[in-house]
């Protein structure tokens, strides 16, 4: 049954905290072999277990970026890209454990916020890495309430303050529709032709191969840390599992960037199964350090506040 705005915070908070949840269980098999997971806990649900540098429950990057947009939009009252490239950039100069090299090159490079990703681009010639998609939980909540057109205008910004290429800023605008589907109460697979059909001309072909019913991650033609494979295989993982545990563990063993893979499935697994589905012992240790903001470290209920925060306030966004 559809929900209306007003039911929102409920399963917003799954998809904000499914994608923290989902980034701190990928953390420590990022790079490994498919299937590590499930050979480190055959019986059932494992544990957010640390490892390669993180602690148990740590978050990484995916999820740091994700509570500073998210505090940008409360605090300025909707999107303003200047002030949350500020974030961003004051952010990566504190060191953070783990950041994409595009995303480190754009902000710590000497141009303004409304010229850095661009004008990286230009010189290097590639910027669809998934660095937009893992940050989009926060922002894809806010602006579920303004309605398809203003969600995935909105994603397009928000990734172009980092990522130059536009199917980047597509990837992320799907995401956002998608969350925006699922929120409201509806299939967000059923949703996809619809939404497909926003996306750019340019792009629009690239991404309906992906993110067809037959496609799978054995048909990946670039590596899982790309725009494109990865919401490819978050959404497979979406269609192949029937729960959020099943999820995670199938996007967490398919090897490779699963952190962020699992941090975006986390977003749409949350979205359509619920905070509820979302096991304690995946919770009990989650936390999001904040370099370059005072040593704060968010724990699950900063994360559930934040997103009914988020899924409660009307979006606003800036004049075109």
């Amino acid at each position: 049954m559809p929900r209306c705005v007003h039911d929102l915070p409920r399963p917003a908070v799954g998809a904000v905290l499914g994608a923290a949840v989902g980034d701190a269980l990928g953390a420590p098999f990022e790079f490994g072999p498919p299937g590590a997971y499930r050979a480190r806990f055959p019986d059932g649900i494992g544990e957010l277990c640390g490892g390669g540098g993180w602690e148990p429950g740590e978050a990484t990057d995916d999820t740091q970026m994700a509570v500073l947009v998210g505090e940008s939009l409360l605090e300025r009252g909707g999107l303003d890209p200047q002030d949350l490239f500020g974030r961003f950039r004051r952010w990566a100069a504190a060191d953070p454990k783990d950041i994409g090299l595009q995303t480190e090159r754009v902000l710590l490079g000497p141009e303004p916020w409304d010229r850095a990703a661009a004008r990286d681009f230009r010189r290097e010639g590639r910027a669809a890495g998934n660095g937009s998609l893992m940050r989009a939980s926060t922002s894809a909540v806010h602006f579920a309430p303004a309605g398809r057109a203003a969600t995935m205008d909105a994603a397009r910004r928000i990734a172009a303050l980092t990522h130059g290429d536009p199917a980047a800023w597509e990837g992320t605008a799907l995401l956002h529709e998608l969350v925006r589907v699922a929120l409201l109460g509806g299939d967000p697979l059923a949703a996809l032709p619809e939404a497909l059909a926003e996306v750019a001309p340019a792009q629009r072909e690239r991404w309906a191969a992906v993110l067809a019913p037959d496609w799978s991650p054995v048909d990946a033609t670039e590596f899982n840390g790309a725009v494109r494979p990865c919401l490819a295989s978050a959404v497979w993982a979406l269609r192949t599992t029937r729960g959020f545990v099943d999820a995670l563990t199938a996007a967490v063993d398919l090897g490779g960037d699963t952190d962020t893979v699992a941090a975006v499935t986390g977003t749409l697994a949350g979205a359509v199964h619920g905070a509820g589905e979302i096991p304690s012992s995946w919770t009990d240790s989650l936390h999001v350090p904040l370099p370059g903001f005072g040593g704060r470290v968010l724990r699950a209920d900063e994360l559930r506040s934040l997103a009914t925060a988020l899924a409660s306030r009307s979006p606003a966004l800036p004049a075109p």
